[in-house]
C-alpha cells in the first residue's frame, strides 16, 4: 500500500522549507508517496480556494502548513479540507480555547510558536534578508528539536495509514513550546541542551519585536530599527544552535535518525556506526 500525503503551503513559515522532504530525507523511502501545493507568499481567501484543485490526487491526509491558522486564507482553507483528515501547521494559535477550536473541528494540530514571524515591511526586508531569515529560522527549528518533532508526528498518522488503522486517524494534538522541542532534539551534552532550548526561546520573542514593526508602527525609522532588531536576534538564535551541534559533534554523539527504505526510524549516534 502507498500512503498518499498532500502538503499544502499557505505562505511561509520557516518550516515549510522543508516539511515535505522530512519523511523521506535521501528519496529511498518506499510506500508513501508526496505532493505539494504552493501558493508561494500569498495566503488570502483566493489562494485557499485554489486548494480545492488539490482533492482530484485523493491524499490519505492532508498537512496545511500556514503563518497564523487563525487568518481568512487559512480559515477558508480548512472548510475546503474539513472532510479530509488534515493537520495543521502553524505558529498560531496558541491559546487552549482556540487550539480547542480546530480539535473539535477535527483537525488535528502542530502550533509552533518557535517558527518566528518576519519582519515584512518594504522600508527592510527585501529577497535576500528573506532567505537569510528562513535560513535562520530552519537552522535553529533544526537543530533545536522542531523539525524532528513535526517529523514524528507526521510519520505516526502515515504509519496508521499503512497499517489499514480504522478511520478517523489519530492526528496530533501538539503545542511545540521550546521545552517540548528540545527534547526531541536528542541532545546528550547539558550544555548544548542550554544553548537550543535558549535558541528556541529567542525565536519565540522573534515575532514580538517583529510583530509592531509589521503591524502598528508607523514612522520608517522606528519600523526599520524594529524589524531589524528581529532579524538580529534570529542571527542570534541560529548562532546558538550552530554552537549547540557543534558541541555534539565534538563529543561524537549527534543523534541522527533515519528512514529505512519501509519507514522504520533508524537510530545512531556515532557518526561511524551504521544506523539500527
Amino acid at each position: 500500500m502507498v500512503v498518499k500525503i498532500g502538503f499544502i503551503k499557505l505562505g511561509n513559515l520557516g518550516t515549510s522549507q522543508v516539511i515535505d522532504l522530512l519523511l523521506d530525507e535521501i528519496a529511498a523511502r518506499e510506500g508513501i508517496a508526496v505532493r505539494v501545493f504552493g501558493t508561494g507568499a500569498k495566503m488570502g481567501k483566493d489562494e485557499a480556494a485554489e486548494t480545492a484543485s488539490f482533492k482530484n490526487w485523493k491524499p490519505d491526509f492532508v498537512v496545511m502548513i500556514s503563518p497564523n491558522s487563525s487568518a481568512p486564507g487559512p480559515t477558508a482553507a480548512r472548510e475546503i479540507w474539513k472532510d479530509f483528515p488534515t493537520i495543521v501547521v502553524s505558529d498560531g494559535p496558541t491559546k487552549k480555547e482556540e487550539r480547542e477550536k480546530l480539535e473539535q473541528a477535527g483537525f488535528g494540530y502542530i502550533i509552533l510558536p518557535v517558527d518566528p514571524l518576519i519582519g515584512a515591511k518594504r522600508e527592510f526586508l527585501d529577497p535576500v534578508e528573506m532567505a537569510i531569515f528562513n535560513s535562520d529560522a530552519l537552522k535553529v527549528l533544526s537543530v533545536c528539536g522542531a523539525i524532528r518533532l513535526v517529523q514524528t508526528e507526521i510519520d505516526t498518522v502515515a504509519d496508521q495509514v499503512a497499517v489499514g488503522a480504522e478511520k478517523p486517524l489519530t492526528l496530533p494534538k501538539v503545542l511545540a513550546k521550546p521545552e517540548k522541542c528540545v527534547e526531541s532534539a536528542g541532545f546528550s551534552n547539558p550544555y548544548a541542551k542550554a544553548k537550543a532550548l535558549a535558541a528556541l526561546h529567542i525565536a519565540t520573542k522573534v515575532a514580538e519585536i517583529d510583530f509592531p514593526a509589521c503591524f502598528v508602527l508607523k514612522e520608517v525609522e522606528q519600523i526599520v530599527t524594529t524589524a531589524a532588531a528581529g532579524h538580529e536576534a534570529m542571527r542570534a538564535a541560529a548562532k546558538l544552535a550552530d554552537e549547540a551541534r557543534e558541541m555534539e559533534k565534538a563529543n561524537d554523539s549527534v543523534l541522527r535518525k533515519p528512514h529505512a527504505k519501509d519507514g522504520k526510524l533508524l537510530t545512531k549516534t556515532r557518526l561511524l556506526e551504521k544506523p539500527q
